[in-house]
């Protein structure tokens, strides 16, 4: 078996005082980093997104603009590309991170397998390269990215395990009804403590 950890949206804009963010998210980002400093080698790939929208449109009507966002397809705006808020917590160990996926980038993007790589690629073309057969999800937010990225690793036939403990959402009633989505798929939810 080889596993990837993908850290999905662990961004600034996204925890706590960012432009959208959730409750949470900045004890993920620490979380994640212990996790991968207590498990060295416990990953044969570490890959994480990043939204990364333009600044000067409406990101394919992601961006509410003058409009009230509705919160489910229409957004303030967030992570602009080059903007602090668009960078990775401070908390999170960036120097882990072997794979950067970015996604947006002028149009509505929520699955990290809708980005590209720093390189160009599909991030599915870089985990099919490395061998990937099973992926553990966290990051934010849970009802959104998280959920999204999740059902696509398992579209792609990949095993997939959501950690728990490692995940933060926008309200708790969503990110209950996606968990039971992801398990429904076939996807394990279980806490980073159950085991490798």
């Amino acid at each position: 078996m080889t596993r990837a950890l993908l850290i999905v949206d662990v961004q600034n804009d996204f925890t706590e005082g960012g432009a959208l963010g959730v409750e949470g998210g900045a004890k993920v980002a620490a979380g994640i980093t212990s996790l991968l400093q207590a498990n060295p080698g416990r990953y044969d790939l570490v890959m994480a997104s990043r939204d990364w929208h333009h600044g000067d449109d409406d990101n394919g009507g992601h961006f509410a603009g003058a409009s009230a966002p509705d919160f489910i397809s229409t957004w303030p705006v967030h992570c602009v590309a080059g903007t602090p808020g668009a960078e990775y917590h401070p908390g999170l160990a960036a120097d882990a991170i072997d794979v950067h996926v970015r996604k947006g980038q002028g149009r509505p993007a929520y699955s990290l397998f809708e980005g590209t790589t720093d390189d160009g690629a599909a991030p599915s073309e870089a985990l099919a390269a490395a061998g990937v057969d099973t992926v553990d999800v966290v990051g934010i937010a849970t009802d959104h990215c998280v959920r999204a990225t999740a059902l696509d690793a398992r579209r792609a036939g990949l095993g997939v395990r959501i950690l728990s403990d490692l995940v933060a959402g926008v309200a708790p009633g969503p990110s209950a009804a996606a968990l039971d989505e992801l398990r429904a798929a076939g996807a394990v939810v279980e806490s980073s403590t159950s085991g490798s």
